[in-house]
């Protein structure tokens, strides 16, 4: 066995189903208690935390489906492109964890605006996580979400001098020096 196996792990839940089933254990249980200790602190107690319980599970398996959903995506995205990005979803993948861990977006908010980013074929592997990072800065900065950041910008990466006015339009500003770079870079086939 080489070094590059790869296990995929599916798991196949609803949260409403999920959360009725812990709801009759939970009844369960709490029959079961107060049978011993009718209204006691102790009940109480047992209550509390399966009710926690019951939440975190239920919540865990919105998020697994939420992710598993956006990944889905991802791949979709990425063969339909034809890889154009040049990134494999492993490595989009390790970015979104790599950024969530130093922005206040959780990994699948970033998945998502990759997932944007991706349907822009001018975006290379060499500028995307440049791109995927300076989304998430628009979106903070200007206080909107990372999905409308990732078209503005994608669309700005995409035809740069016509992104430029775009992006003027949002507030984000280029002093002639850099309208002028841009568009030499563009003139010569450098974007």
């Amino acid at each position: 066995m080489g070094n590059d196996q790869n296990l995929t792990l599916t798991v196949k839940a609803d949260t409403a189903d999920a959360s009725s089933k812990l709801d009759t254990l939970g009844g369960s249980i709490g029959r079961m208690t107060a049978a011993f200790t009718l209204g006691s602190i102790a009940t109480r107690g047992v209550e509390a935390a399966w009710g926690f319980l019951k939440n975190t599970v239920v919540d865990s398996i919105a998020s697994f489906n939420e992710s598993e959903s956006v990944v889905a995506q991802m791949n979709a995205t990425l063969a339909s492109t034809g890889h154009a990005a040049g990134m494999s979803a492993k490595q989009l993948v390790d970015l979104s964890q790599s950024l969530q861990a130093q922005t206040r977006f959780s990994d699948e908010t970033i998945l998502s605006a990759e997932n944007l980013l991706l349907t822009f074929t001018n975006i290379g592997s060499d500028v995307f996580p440049q791109a995927t990072e300076a989304v998430l800065n628009m979106a903070t900065a200007l206080g909107q979400d990372a999905s409308g950041s990732a078209i503005q910008l994608g669309k700005a990466l995409q035809d740069p001098i016509l992104g430029v006015s775009a992006l003027r339009r949002v507030g984000v500003n280029f002093n002639e020096t850099q309208q002028e770079t841009i568009k030499r870079l563009v003139e010569t086939n450098r974007t």
